[in-house]
């Protein structure tokens, strides 16, 4: 048989970027790149997202990594802005502060104030407590004041004195002295003008003694009512000075309080704010009298007013929440770790006698806090990982409004008791990152996901390989190089690393839109000119960063190989073999794929149980190559069972394959070895075979074409090159070839082949050397073609089968003859 007509030309192997096609010397003469590559479809859709204002458009930038989501996303989250600004539009963009709440202490408010102000009305207020310190302690200390306060306090004991001389004569009439004693007023009785003894009192006859607490009795009754009228004296007292310290203070402050309402008039709750404080004022006006009796305080107080200890100046204190004075235009915030405090904010706490105290003081914003009014960019992947964030998070952006509480309630468990901020209103735009699969999940078991991420930005990791693509390509490497300030490069290393980006994606007419991948090449590739001396970096330094590259990860790769080649796993590469090829898969352990070939081997006998996948039934195969199994059965049935059903067992297995099977790239090659086992045909050893089949007998494209070439390239090196030796691939695959140039040159040089086949037929032939033949007219294959043979093999086992069956079933009708005479002989 020819097989030179399925061979692949060494040219067709990789596509080559001709360095002659740039007209630059290196990437020096370029400008930068500032745009971005082939993302038409997400620019689009993420210009749409950014510009609608309506409840829900938030954006999922779906893709995978290392394709440019968050460069992309904040590039036209700037250009919207400077767009907008352009047009006279304007943002807004305020400052929040948390402020004293008089009604509800443990629900502290928040204010809004434009843009920079918030720190302004902090200073405010602390320089309004600055100056009604200084102007009331000023009051509170001149002689008027003094004064007066004195003729008040002296007014209310000289009534006092007054009732209690008069109580003192009375009972001196009726023989009694008032002392004063640790536990109160005592009446004593007197005798002869002397105050008797408690033994002297008892020494007294009965009738005596009687009389005397009759008067007693009279007496304490009068000197309980002049106390119960000597203290509300007292309080009268009190309530007069306090007025007129109140009027002192209020005639004192009302000026400072006046020129701040006026200043933030336009704003309701700051003027409420500065109204209770005013109040406030006027109703602690003692503690601006100057340095005051320290008071022992407890702890239960210091939590029933949900202040710090002794700090009665507490609601002069203003919390800039969000300060936004240095912030540009609308704030752009980017969360690399959202959990719930970095997302949410918290409530920080002061350890105090032996508990936990908090105020508005103590309060921390989150990212939600400081994106308010602007954008938030946020990892799909981290916000779902974290606990209690993600529903905390819908539940912000359907409500438009965010309060601070305590992570520890979101889980469940128990948490200090402490503040409970009312919430603020939130308006931004949450910009989410995320892979395809992630995005298809949410939108399928999340029912809110639809109502608040309605714009999907779907980035592609591939771009069509056109001129205008390729030279953007250099002007991103010129970008790099300026960026990272790395040694530019010549034609022949911007030539090589867009060879490399059309490897990455397997396909001739794509390269991929993975900068970060492409980034990380181009540093390594500067790393080793530099090594080198070198002023610019050319093709060959970028060759050499991928093969150091390779190095590093194939560590696996090259243990494998060694077990194939000293005979450990068994992998023949010359000879025919009955029932037995070399299938092609790939290994992808993250950080490297590489490709390796696996026996695999078909036994065929009498029975009726078809074709049995030794993988599936050890519990070793994925569903995509049962799916495959199964279609070679369904193939079996199309062509050879048309005029009788089929009749046979066979056995296919991977041989020392112990971690499992998956994918139908093997289906071709599983269907070849049932072939060669039922034609009883000799398989070529040299040539190892991947692509899936359909039930037409069309040999299909499959993935990780190039690791598979270069997979048994290697081991057909290790093993010695013939000259014969080579790989059998879809047709449909040319297009993604991408190999690395020594095994292109080994095809060049005729010591190794690539073939190209389109159907099982062609396969067959170039594997057994032997027509695969076509049906006559009379429906009948060529008895010598191997699809005659297969014809005739299975025909032959049919037949064998049914008269086993047949000698079988008289077998079986003799036994049971047998038995009824014998029975009946002994009856």
């Amino acid at each position: 048989m020819d097989v030179s007509k399925h061979e692949v030309p060494p040219d067709q192997l990789r596509w080559r970027c001709d360095p002659a096609q740039f007209d630059f010397d290196c990437t020096a003469d370029l400008a930068p790149l500032h745009e971005f590559i082939g993302q038409d479809r997400a620019i689009r859709a993420i210009e749409f997202g950014l510009s609608m204002q309506h409840d829900g458009f938030n954006i999922f930038l779906s893709g995978l990594t290392g394709t440019g989501k968050t460069s992309v996303a904040r590039t036209y989250i700037r250009k919207l802005i400077s767009e907008r600004e352009a047009r006279g539009e304007s943002y807004r963009v305020s400052d929040w502060c948390y402020i004293y709440n008089f009604v509800q202490t443990d629900r502290p408010r928040m204010v809004e104030l434009s843009r920079g102000k918030g720190r302004e009305f902090r200073d405010d207020i602390a320089g309004l407590l600055q100056h009604l310190k200084k102007d009331l302690t000023r009051a509170f200390s001149t002689d008027e004041y003094k004064d007066e306060r004195k003729a008040l306090i002296e007014e209310g004991q000289t009534r006092q004195q007054e009732m209690f001389t008069r109580l003192r004569t009375a009972a001196q009439k009726k023989g009694f002295l008032i002392q004063m004693t640790q536990v109160g007023a005592a009446l004593v009785p007197l005798k002869n003008g002397k105050a008797l003894s408690q033994d002297e009192f008892l020494a007294l006859d009965v009738k005596e003694r009687n009389a005397i607490e009759r008067t007693r009795n009279g007496l304490r009754k009068g000197l309980e009512e002049l106390f119960e009228e000597s203290q509300d004296i007292e309080r009268v007292t009190t309530e007069k000075v306090q007025e007129s310290d109140r009027k002192v203070a209020e005639f004192t402050v009302s000026r400072s309080y006046d020129t701040l309402e006026r200043k933030y008039v336009g704003s309701t709750d700051i003027v409420q704010f500065l109204k209770e404080l005013k109040a406030y004022t006027l109703d602690r006006a003692d503690s601006f009298k100057g340095p005051q009796e320290e008071k022992p305080e407890s702890f239960l107080s210091i939590a029933s007013e949900g202040a710090r200890p002794g700090d009665v100046f507490l609601p002069f204190q203003v919390n800039v929440f969000v300060d936004n004075g240095a912030t540009q235009g609308p704030p752009i915030v980017v969360e690399t770790n959202p959990n719930y405090v970095n997302l949410f904010g918290k409530v920080e706490r002061r350890f105090v006698l032996g508990g936990y105290i908090s105020d508005h003081t103590m309060l921390k914003p989150g990212a939600l806090h400081l994106a308010n009014g602007g954008y938030l960019l946020l990892s799909a992947v981290d916000v779902l990982s974290n606990p209690a964030v993600w529903p905390a998070l819908k539940r912000a952006l359907k409500t438009r409004e965010l309060g601070i509480e305590e992570p520890f309630e979101q889980m469940g468990l128990i948490a200090p008791q402490g503040l409970r901020p009312l919430p603020a209103p939130v308006d931004v735009k949450v910009i989410l990152i995320g892979d395809s699969n992630l995005y298809h999940l949410l939108s399928a078991y999340d029912e809110d996901f639809w109502e608040i991420f309605k714009v999907k930005a779907d980035f592609d990791y591939e771009v069509s390989r056109t001129p205008e693509n390729t030279l953007a390509y250099a002007a991103f490497i010129a970008g790099c190089c300026k960026d990272c300030e790395l040694r530019h490069f010549d034609r022949t290393g911007v030539a090589r690393v867009v060879e490399y980006a059309s490897r990455m994606v397997s396909d001739q007419r794509k390269l991929s839109s993975r900068f970060a991948f492409i980034k990380e090449l181009i540093e390594e590739a500067e790393y080793w000119a530099r090594k080198e001396g070198a002023a610019l970096v050319n093709g060959t330094h970028v060759q050499k960063a991928i093969e150091e590259r390779r190095f590093r990860h194939n560590l696996s790769d090259i243990r494998l190989r060694d077990m194939i080649a000293d005979g450990t796993i068994l992998i023949d590469t010359e000879g025919e073999v009955v029932g037995q090829v070399n299938g092609l898969s790939v290994y992808s352990l993250g950080d490297i794929m590489f490709g390796k070939p696996s026996r695999i081997t078909c036994r065929t006998f009498l029975g009726k149980d078809g074709v049995i996948n030794i993988e599936r039934e050890s519990n070793l195969s994925g569903s995509s190559h049962d799916k495959g199994v199964l279609i070679m059965g369904g193939y079996l049935g199309w062509k050879y069972a048309q005029d009788a059903p089929l009749s046979l067992s066979a056995t296919l297995c991977f041989e020392q394959s112990y971690g499992g099977v998956d994918g139908d790239s093997a289906s071709c090659a599983e269907l070849y070895v049932l072939l060669s086992s039922l034609a009883e045909a000799p398989l070529r050893q040299d040539v190892a075979v991947t692509g899936s089949v359909n039930q037409r007998g069309e040999v299909q494209p499959i993935g990780g074409v190039n690791q598979k070439i270069e997979g048994f390239y290697q081991i057909c090196l290790a093993k010695g090159l013939t000259g014969t030796q080579g790989v059998m691939i879809p047709r449909r695959n040319l297009q993604n070839l991408s190999l690395r140039e020594e095994v292109v040159e080994a095809v060049r040089a005729g010591r190794f082949h690539v073939y190209a086949v389109d159907s099982v037929d062609e396969g067959l032939e170039l594997l057994c050397g032997v027509p695969a033949g076509r049906k006559r007219k009379d429906g009948c294959y060529p008895a010598r073609s191997l699809n005659g043979r297969v014809v005739s093999r299975l025909e032959t086992m049919a037949g064998r089968l049914k008269e086993f069956q047949s000698a079988g079933f008289e077998a079986h009708q003799s036994s049971a003859g047998c038995t009824g005479t014998c029975g009946a002989a002994e009856r």
